[in-house]
């Protein structure tokens, strides 16, 4: 039975045939595929002379009618800033209704009671719907550093026929029914530029230029956005589309379900699909196209809620609309909330989250604290930071700082890129402007202390061992390098702490490349010679790479002692930011790779610091 006929015989399961015409409008199919589809229904025994359901076709449906539902809302929703500090995507309030309620309401209408909610992200939300709707909830505790391929593997031990919902649609009508007689994937009949698939003639969700790129690497994995911007050098008209949005709603019956949950469980094991949305899983390897068909529906009654600006354009009146972010937009530059657009999520820092806007025709970035922030960083300190270096070059003047919020406003930079450190030239200009901000000696009225710092990050964990098992003895001799160093002269002045190669920033100022520093948070005094262990250890640099950036630094004269001093800041800053990241772990925030080479630095540069005393 092909995808044309499924759907027949679920019209014909709810409305009795009248004519061939009635059934082509009910269904969106020419005349010809319904003669075609009906012929072919009875040739098949799934219906009698005059089109009514057989006991075959009503057996059929029974056995693969909806049993169960999968709502995915693990996600940050990252893109819904500034609304997803607080709010899940599944709670927004759209028409005087939450998102995941309508939904529950919607599959409750068919029959569809046994519903799993799989929840990551202020996972707390949605304890209330076990009790109000009978919902069972699984945590996805990966939510955070995996993609929701990995919130479909927590559910792979339910049977199939079962519908796999994500969180953040509004249909306006039903989109489940009470019969199914095939599974598949639903996509809208929009074009949409972001996505990488498409619905062929035949109703199949391929891959957007398959014909002509040909097959993948056997070990080349592709995530829908990654194949977003690929155009096809030949084939058809139709090949030359691009994709088609899709909704995500899905249908699967056992048969189906079997094969799909299997591939979940394989392909979540495996490192390289971490960042995969589920829907790979619904790919047979080096196929382009899905195993299921598509249902394509109208895109003005589907709708996919990603966006605060999405939200705004379906429903001004929602309750979640509401933002102190963008009311204090609003009240900066004098103008109503509706006035500000081209909202969109940039890319998530490791401290806060900042989002692009438009007023007024110009583009500025709204710096939020991100999660825990507020224990980590003293607002009315970094506005100091502020006051000193105003003037002079190092960045750009904040449009807007409130030292209680930490709520910045700053204007957004065309054609910014941020310093590669493999570069050698970027390493130069980065070093040389570095070296340049240390010798002003700029001064304000706090300390960055490294030392307490370490120990307070460690009190953040509220009594919480480390994950590491060596970690008493690790902190203990890194401690230690504390007398060397005190020992050592130092210049005393502001320093900047993060000075990391994302927040140097190249960027187009009446025609020249400009470098300016950004995010100057955590600054304070401290030996600016800080700055330089700042970078290699943000940079994974090995013991080389760090020496070759003390040279340039230094310009090839850098004393003995003070290299070895370095040494010192590599194994402290490592431990620093080690502690750092095991907090900001226990807040659902993962780092990967970055939190265990912070800890190797503390563990290595230990040793090579000692060994370096030894020779002194």
């Amino acid at each position: 039975m092909n995808k044309q006929e499924a759907d027949i015989l679920n019209i014909l399961a709810d409305h009795p045939f009248q004519n061939q015409r009635v059934l082509a409008e009910q269904s969106g199919r020419s005349l010809g595929i319904i003669n075609k589809s009906l012929k072919s229904l009875k040739d098949e025994g799934f219906l009698t002379a005059d089109y009514a359901l057989t006991e075959k076709s009503r057996q059929l449906l029974k056995e693969r009618s909806p049993k169960r539902a999968v709502i995915l809302a693990a996600g940050f929703g990252m893109r819904m800033v500034p609304i997803n500090l607080t709010t899940p995507k599944a709670m927004l309030e759209v028409k005087g209704e939450r998102l995941i309620e309508r939904l529950i309401r919607q599959l409750h209408e068919v029959n569809v009671t046994d519903i799993t909610v799989v929840a990551g992200f202020l996972k707390d939300e949605f304890e209330y719907l076990i009790d109000d709707y009978g919902i069972k909830l699984v945590i996805n505790k990966e939510y955070a550093g995996k993609n929701n391929l990995h919130s479909m593997a927590c559910v792979t031990d339910l049977p199939g026929n079962i519908y796999i919902v994500p969180c953040d649609i509004w249909c306006e009508e039903n989109p489940f029914r009470c019969h199914e007689a095939a599974s598949w994937y639903m996509m809208a009949d929009a074009a949409d530029p972001e996505t990488g698939f498409r619905v062929n003639r035949k109703e199949e969700v391929v891959r957007v230029g398959s014909k002509s790129q040909g097959r993948k690497a056997e070990n080349e994995v592709e995530t829908p956005h990654m194949i977003a911007d690929r155009i096809p050098v030949s084939g058809t008209p139709e090949d030359m589309l691009r994709g088609q949005r899709m909704v995500g709603i899905t249908y699967l019956v056992e048969e189906d379900w079997d094969i799909v949950k299997h591939r979940l469980d394989e392909m979540s094991l495996n490192a390289r699909y971490d960042n995969l949305f589920w829907e790979e899983s619904l790919f047979e390897a080096g196929k382009d196209r899905m195993m299921i068909p598509a249902r394509v529906v109208s895109s003005d009654g589907v709708i996919e809620i990603n966006t605060y600006e999405q939200l705004r354009d379906l429903d001004s009146g929602s309750g979640h609309l509401s933002s102190d972010a963008i009311d204090t937009i609003a009240e900066v530059f004098g103008i109503q909330p509706g006035e500000i657009t081209d909202i969109s999520m940039l890319k998530k820092g490791m401290t806060n989250r900042s989002f692009l806007f438009r007023v007024k025709g110009k583009k500025y970035i709204m710096r939020i604290p991100g999660e825990g922030t507020d224990q980590l960083i003293d607002r009315q300190e970094e506005a100091a930071v502020f006051r000193a270096i105003s003037g002079l070059g190092f960045c750009d003047d904040p449009v807007y700082i409130n030292p209680d919020t930490g709520f910045k406003i700053t204007a957004f930079l065309e054609g910014v890129r941020s310093c590669d450190p493999e570069n050698e030239s970027d390493l130069r200009l980065c070093m040389k402007k570095l070296r340049t901000f240390h010798e002003m000696n700029l001064q304000v009225e706090h300390t960055f202390d490294i030392y307490g710092q370490i120990e307070f990050y460690e009190s953040l964990w509220n009594g919480a061992s480390s994950i590491y098992r060596d970690y008493a003895t690790t902190k203990a001799r890194v401690m230690e390098l504390r007398e060397y160093i005190e020992k050592q002269p130092k210049q005393w002045g502001l320093t900047h702490i993060d000075a990391v190669p994302d927040n140097f920033l190249f960027h187009q100022k009446d025609g020249k490349e400009v470098l300016q520093l950004t995010d100057w948070e955590y600054s304070g005094m401290q030996d600016p010679h800080v700055d330089l262990a700042m970078f290699s250890i943000y940079s994974l640099y090995s013991k080389a790479e760090v020496d070759h950036l003390i040279d340039i630094y230094f310009e090839g004269a850098c004393d003995e002692e003070v290299r070895t001093k370095i040494y010192c800041y590599v194994a402290l800053c490592g431990m620093l930011w080690s502690n750092w990241c095991e907090y900001k772990r226990q807040l659902g925030v993962e780092f990967g790779e970055y939190s265990l080479r912070q800890y190797r630095y503390a563990k290595d540069f230990y040793r090579y610091a000692k060994e370096r005393m030894k020779n002194e």
